[in-house]
């Protein structure tokens, strides 16, 4: 199933189907926003601060949390 048009999606996903962080997430996120990303699905703990202009930003502790915010 392919994403929805300017979304994406990042993180680390365990064994279990968790959704871990990864390093430099509100960098990756503001140049996401220069690429023209309009939404950005993200593990909880990479939740920026302050929320940046233009992105909706959506966080997810699992995949089938993530993959359930995507379909709809």
């Amino acid at each position: 199933t392919p994403l929805p048009p300017k979304t994406l999606v990042f993180g680390e996903v365990g064994l279990a189907g968790e959704v871990r962080p990864v390093q430099r997430g509100q960098e990756r996120i503001r140049e996401a926003a220069k690429l023209g990303f309009r939404q950005v699905v993200i593990p909880n703990l990479n939740k920026p601060r302050q929320p940046l202009d233009n992105v909706h930003i959506v966080t997810a502790d699992r995949v089938d949390d993530a993959l359930a915010i995507l379909r709809q």
